[in-house]
This record gives C-alpha cells, structure tokens and sequence, in this order.
C-alpha cells in the first residue's frame, strides 16, 4: 500500500530547507527510497510551509527514515523551522489522477 508523508511548519528559511533536500537526495541517491516529494507554501501566511513526501509503502519510508543521512538531515532542518514541526503519516486508500 502506498504511503505519504506530510510535514507541516513554520520558517522563514524556506530556501535553506530547499538546499538541504537537495544535499540530501545527492548523498543518498541509489539508496533514497522516495519516490516524489513536494514542498508548497500556504499563499495566506509564507511562514507555513508543508512537504508531501511519497512512498511504495509504509516499509519503504521506514528504510528510508533509517538512513543515518535522514537523521542528520532532520536535526538540520529543526535548526531551520520555527517550533515542532507536525507530522501527517498516511496510507494512501484511493490515488487518481484526472
């Protein structure tokens, strides 16, 4: 079953988030189990920001949180966010696409 990551927050240092996904893809290419990622930012407040990741399955994310690059890649990116950030982990029930 497909799953999907959803993490919510608040920067002001969306840039440097950016940056740091990429550096992130780059140090774990061949081994970065997503499959699409994709960072938006709420029009009524540019504080907020939201990145919807995509995985295979549940197991998949997991083998991909596992990589000690995500980890670091977490601690950095709490330095960059305003507060805890808020995580959505869910299964995908129904995917269309029109």
């Amino acid at each position: 079953m497909a799953f999907i990551q959803i993490i919510e927050g608040l920067t002001s240092r969306g840039d440097e988030i950016e940056a740091l996904s990429a550096d992130l893809e780059a140090r774990t290419e061949g081994r970065f189990t997503a499959r699409r990622s994709i960072r938006a930012q709420d029009r009524d407040d540019p504080s907020r920001f939201m990145v919807i990741v995509f995985f295979d399955s549940y197991e998949s994310a997991m083998e991909n949180s596992s990589l000690p690059e995500t980890g670091e890649f977490s601690a950095k990116m709490m330095e960059l966010i305003d507060g805890p950030p808020t995580f959505h982990n869910l299964d995908v029930l129904t995917d269309k696409t029109f």
